[in-house]
């Protein structure tokens, strides 16, 4: 993949995860190349990543558009999230390093500047949260369960959950982190991953009851 692909993917992954290019709305390469400053090819090779990535969706008729999640959608995408992380948090707990827990609580302390500024930094929120997974997959040491969390973890749905949650929320996540913390310095496997699911299944709620969903979600689920 040359250069120009690869810096044309990041720009145009981070249009949608910043919500710039949103949900439903039809990518053209032509006004994507200009403002990547690349040809028309390296973007058509970063929307087919993107494809991939289940960031964009092709239709019959060759149009690209941001992917737009339906209720069930999300809910699976959370569902298969609490699975994996789960099982990633128990494998970090028995292969935590005393440097990879140094990480991960400086990652929970940038999460805890964010947030408790007068107006929380959602975007330094996201970072830390980012980077604070991210430890835990890497300690995880599965490149399998890494592949298969990379396109859940990035999709449009955390960013958004995230911009939708109350102050109130955002403590709860740090102090579930703080939680998750507690599991890996005791290196407790059947903790941290009860803890993560739990984690994982209350962000989705938090995204449920900001979008008016629990209600339909509850009677799909019925």
């Amino acid at each position: 993949m040359s250069r120009a692909s690869d810096r044309a993917f990041e720009a145009i992954r981070s249009m949608i995860l910043s919500g710039e290019l949103p949900a439903g709305a039809q990518v053209v390469e032509e006004a994507l190349a200009e403002k990547c400053g690349v040809s028309r090819t390296p973007v058509r090779d970063a929307l087919r990543r993107l494809e991939s990535d289940l960031l964009v969706v092709r239709t019959d008729t060759q149009r690209s558009f941001v992917a737009d999640w339906s209720l069930d959608d999300v809910a699976d995408a959370f569902e298969l999230r609490s699975i994996l992380e789960a099982e990633a948090a128990r494998r970090a707990a028995d292969q935590m390093t005393d440097g990879a827990l140094a990480r991960i609580r400086a990652a929970n302390r940038q999460i805890a500047d964010a947030i408790m500024k007068p107006v929380p930094d959602v975007g330094g929120f996201l970072e830390g949260n980012r980077e604070f997974h991210a430890v835990i997959l890497e300690v995880a040491g599965s490149r399998r369960l890494a592949s298969l969390l990379g396109t859940l973890i990035e999709q449009p749905v955390v960013w958004r959950t995230a911009h939708h949650y109350s102050r109130e929320a955002l403590y709860r996540s740090h102090s579930e982190h703080d939680e998750l913390i507690a599991a890996f310095a005791r290196r407790d496997g059947g903790w941290a991953k009860a803890i993560m699911t739990s984690h994982i299944l209350r962000a989705y709620h938090a995204y449920a009851e900001a979008h008016g969903l629990t209600a339909e979600f509850q009677q799909a689920a019925e």
